[in-house]
């Protein structure tokens, strides 16, 4: 009875060596497979090889009627900066010998000559006008800054951006200017006049105001 049991035993194993082997060799395939990828679908690809991110540059020129004299916001030292003082341009002329009822116009140019555009464009001026003597006879008046006329005008817009006495220009604040696109350029006139009313108090007085031109984008 024994010796039967074993050998159906025997027959059932050899039955099921087949199967086994087989799936084993299955898995070993499959396994291959997917490491390997040798049966893999279509396959497509894309590389961006180039991915980049540069600045622009916002720059101020301005220039004298003549265009003999220029002067640049990276004067100042660099772009990074990009402030600078220009005392080589005199919006109001400068005039040491200004009578009553004399005009002085001066113009200039601003020009962005950047590579964007600078979305606000303004002209702020210093917060006090400053009056002092020129020369050795001076008149007793005190309120010169009250007194002188100055007319400034967008000449490329044909507009009026300040009209008043250079006082009033002081307590003004920042005067709102049209946008500048990057390479454009914007005419300005300043017309200072020294009213028919002045007199001899009037003689041998000097008024000064900064004014600071802004771009922004």
């Amino acid at each position: 009875m024994s010796s039967t049991l074993h050998a159906a035993a025997k027959a059932k194993r050899l039955r099921f060596a087949p199967l086994a082997i087989a799936t084993g060799v299955l898995g070993a395939v499959l396994l291959s497979v997917s490491m390997s990828g040798t049966l893999s679908g279509f396959v497509a690809s894309i590389t961006n090889s180039t991915n980049t991110a540069a600045t622009g540059a916002l720059v101020m020129q301005e220039t004298n009627a003549g265009a003999t004299v220029t002067c640049t916001s990276t004067d100042g030292g660099s772009a990074s900066t990009n402030a600078a003082t220009c005392s080589t341009i005199n919006k109001f002329g400068g005039s040491t010998t200004m009578i009553p009822g004399q005009t002085v116009t001066t113009p200039i140019s601003i020009k962005n000559t950047g590579s964007v555009a600078a979305n606000t464009f303004t002209l702020t001026p210093g917060t006090a006008c400053t009056q002092s003597n020129s020369g050795a006879i001076n008149g007793s008046a005190t309120d010169l800054c009250a007194k002188m006329i100055v007319v400034v005008t967008n000449t490329t817009a044909n507009t009026t951006v300040y009209s008043g006495t250079l006082a009033g220009l002081a307590s003004a604040g920042a005067l709102p200017l049209p946008a500048a696109a990057a390479g454009a350029s914007t005419g300005f006139s300043f017309a200072v006049t020294l009213p028919s009313t002045a007199g001899n108090t009037y003689q041998g007085l000097a008024a000064s105001l900064p004014l600071t031109w802004t771009f922004s984008s």
